[in-house]
């Protein structure tokens, strides 16, 4: 009996470190991670399990009694489906249309699944949403297609050195760094107009707006390691693109 109980809880404490986990990675707040593996242990009958979420790892223990159990988050981007997906596999839970081990199950597979858009449609649309704040920004529409080349052409640069560096901050550097002079070309070249509205509406894609957004929702909930830390990560993500727009007229200009 007291091996099925330790392997119970064991599956229990997978599944809700996955849950966690996936949602971080993929950009969550920090309180709705804690409130949805608290809402899982609860469903599953343990109601005194306790965590602490980090941008970097998830510290998870039930009753206090089960030794305490670490997950590292080790990258993090934005992929709201698989949040809405463990959301989902979380009300399962809640209503016991699955047991703990079908749950860890569904969330091994969710974790393998690739539900993010291809990269050539995240590109166009990085492109197209250029485009449009240069129209927002009343850069007028002979200035959409030189914002829709800088901004796909951005992203692009930047999942490229992402995946050759694996370091977020010199991709956002590189990024804005070939967005700043691939739009300087063009508007030297003639073909653009407005060269500060083109480099504005063309890092548009690269800034950190879910990343601003869940530091300031993770202050307001009293989160504030997590805030601070979000928080933090924002500025140097901003700084980084502006960075790479600065060096492009130090040299041109």
């Amino acid at each position: 009996m007291l091996n099925d109980i330790t392997y119970c809880e064991q599956t229990i404490v997978k599944a809700c470190l996955l849950a966690g986990r996936i949602m971080m990675q993929c950009g969550a707040e920090t309180y709705r991670v804690e409130d949805t593996m608290k809402r899982m242990a609860d469903a599953f009958g343990i109601l005194e399990s306790q965590s602490f979420v980090t941008p970097t790892g998830i510290i998870f223990s039930l009753d206090g009694l089960s030794p305490t159990h670490l997950a590292r988050i080790n990258e993090r981007g934005t992929d709201l489906e698989k949040i809405a997906e463990v959301n989902r596999i979380s009300r399962m839970i809640s209503s016991k249309q699955l047991n703990a081990e079908e749950a860890l199950l569904k969330l091994q597979e969710l974790d393998k699944a690739r539900l993010a858009f291809p990269i050539w449609l995240q590109i166009a649309a990085a492109a197209f949403a250029s485009g449009s704040f240069s129209i927002m920004f009343d850069a007028g529409w002979s200035d959409f297609l030189p914002a829709f080349f800088a901004g796909g052409t951005g992203l692009f640069i930047l999942v490229l050195t992402h995946y050759f560096t694996k370091v977020k901050l010199f991709a956002e550097f590189s990024a804005a760094f070939v967005v700043g002079l691939s739009t300087l070309l063009i508007v030297r070249s003639g073909w653009g107009h407005e060269l500060d509205l083109i480099i504005l509406a063309s890092v548009m894609p690269l800034v950190p707006g879910l990343l601003i957004t869940n530091a300031i929702r993770d202050l307001m909930a009293g989160h504030f390691v997590s805030g601070l830390s979000k928080g933090a990560e924002a500025f140097l993500t901003a700084f980084a693109i502006g960075a790479g727009v600065a060096v492009v007229f130090l040299l041109w200009l």
